[in-house]
């Protein structure tokens, strides 16, 4: 019998499982977050080891999801000086980079940026040759400044040549110690919200060397001598030599190691998943036992960008939300106590009225610190929880794709908020482990490739381009750690453009495989 371990860190449970070799979720824990966010993961690790009473010795697999990019861009703190070359003259030098970024986030980041010559039209032809001595001068001006290089060219992902010949000069002329992420590699069509998730994921280079040494390093702290994976933004697992590479797909991997974990916990492949956590309240899509992703371009800390991202909506709802009192009336959130809820909330000899309080008054969780919430009356109390439920239920139905009622799946320790008969819904799944369903998606090991570009039709065979794209998308999840015998083609989106010339189509491919274990 071996074991694989899952870790998740929310903004205030750090959650670990247990899951022996044939999937089976052995145990769960619940571990507060801690400011530092390693401390909290240790704890949470020791804590399911000595309560679950494995031996460690036969954990061969661990993995982690983590905030920590996620925070750090929002807090503009921990992030890498960029240096960023845009490939675009002369086609786009009336946009100059950093369009619209706030300030602080800008000031954080940019060390120097430049458009120098180069770029393709939507089929692959050349816009412009490159020019090496645009270059060398640019190369010459941030030498010593920085370690990290972000490089964008115009339909990039149509064609990524020249992308990766600035690489290569870039190497030349500064080291090839240098870290260099290419658009392409990371971001969609639309080239200026490609351009923004290259300059962040090259801001997060230093981030990711310490997402996977710090969890190697809490793994070897405890005797645990186990083969890292992890979390990704699409449900899927990552390498620790990845992840150090594309630090950015761990943004929003917590939601949808929630929505993961819920479908292997109830066995339904397409619903609703609910994660009510600390601090908000997490609404994700199952389809075919994966996360929907979003069809929009994604915010991060206020930077519009177009890497994929699981399609959630998240509201200020969680155990910790704060209850404002104003006289007879009352505002629910958004802000929360978050970590510091076994300090400040009522049920832990706090003072601050949160919304486990109530759910506590009406004997929904904490009963034996029910005499902490004496001064809390039976009416306020649902009336608290009656108003949360309604907001759940007006988002419930806005995340629906079809009307009629659908199944929901409740996670997260937080879920104890939320009422067993919603408008909507079908039916309720509060399956074992829920409050931990995300350290359980953590562990489950699938590897995913993806592909999201332009292919004009024009004077080719379209089977032929189809079948190439699904061999690059198996071959992207190969080359993220999939076994090779296990991949599949799980989703093609083929979205014909009718605004294009040369029967041009935006070909979206997914590949999933099962981790390759050692």
């Amino acid at each position: 019998m071996s074991y694989r371990l899952g870790v998740d860190v929310g903004g205030t449970n750090t959650d670990a499982a247990i899951l022996d070799d044939q999937l089976r979720v052995i145990y769960t824990v619940k571990s507060h977050t801690t400011k530092d966010v390693q401390s909290g993961i240790f704890n949470a690790i020791s804590k399911v080891i000595k309560e679950s009473k494995i031996d460690k010795a036969k954990i061969n697999y661990a993995m982690l999801g983590t905030t920590k990019s996620t925070n750090a861009i929002v807090e503009r703190q921990g992030l890498d000086k960029v240096a960023y070359i845009r490939i675009a003259k002369p086609a786009s030098v009336g946009i100059p980079p950093y369009m619209e970024w706030p300030e602080e986030l800008h000031n954080a980041i940019n060390l120097e940026a430049t458009i120098i010559s180069g770029g393709y039209e939507f089929d692959g032809r050349k816009i412009a040759e490159l020019n090496r001595s645009e270059v060398d001068h640019f190369c010459s001006k941030v030498k010593g400044k920085t370690k990290s290089i972000a490089i964008a060219g115009t339909f990039s992902p149509v064609n990524p040549e020249q992308e990766e010949k600035v690489a290569q000069w870039v190497r030349e002329d500064l080291g090839t110690d240098i870290e260099v992420t290419l658009s392409n590699q990371i971001g969609g069509i639309g080239m200026l919200e490609r351009e923004n998730a290259a300059i962040l994921n090259a801001a997060l280079m230093t981030i990711g060397r310490e997402i996977v040494d710090g969890f190697e390093d809490a793994l070897s702290r405890l005797g645990i001598n186990a083969q890292t994976f992890f979390s990704q933004n699409d449900g899927t697992l990552m390498t620790g030599e990845f992840t150090q590479k594309y630090p950015i797909f761990t943004i929003g991997c917590g939601p949808t190691n929630s929505i993961r974990g819920a479908y292997h916990l109830s066995g339904v492949k397409n619903a609703l998943v609910l994660d009510v956590g600390g601090t908000t309240s997490d609404i994700g899509v199952l389809v075919n036992s994966f996360p929907r992703q979003s069809s929009i371009s994604a915010t991060v800390g206020g930077v519009e960008t177009n890497f994929r991202m699981p399609d959630v909506m998240s509201i200020g709802i969680g155990g910790g939300t704060i209850i404002h009192k104003s006289g007879e009336s009352f505002k629910v959130g958004p802000d929360s106590v978050g970590y510091e809820i076994v300090n400040k909330a009522k049920v832990f000899g706090g003072d601050v009225e949160t919304a486990s309080d109530d759910a506590a008054k009406l004997k929904r969780a904490f009963k034996e610190s029910y005499h902490f919430v004496n001064d809390i009356s039976f009416d306020w109390a649902s009336g608290v929880i009656e108003k949360i439920n309604a907001h759940i239920t007006q988002s419930l139905d806005q995340m629906k794709v079809r009307s009629g009622d659908v199944p929901l799946i409740l996670t997260g320790g937080g879920s104890f908020l939320i009422d067993s008969q919603i408008p909507g819904i079908s039916k309720v799944y509060r399956p074992d482990h829920y409050d931990a369903a995300n350290a359980v998606g953590a562990a489950l090991g699938q590897v995913s490739g993806d592909i999201n570009r332009i292919y004009s039709f024009e004077g080719k065979n379209k089977d032929d381009v189809i079948e190439d794209a699904k061999s690059e998308a198996i071959n992207s999840a190969i080359s993220a750690g999939a076994d090779p015998e296990t991949v599949d083609v799980i989703d093609i989106d083929i979205i014909p453009l009718a605004y294009l010339p040369g029967s041009s189509s935006q070909v979206k491919i997914k590949a999933v495989g099962n981790l390759q274990l050692h």
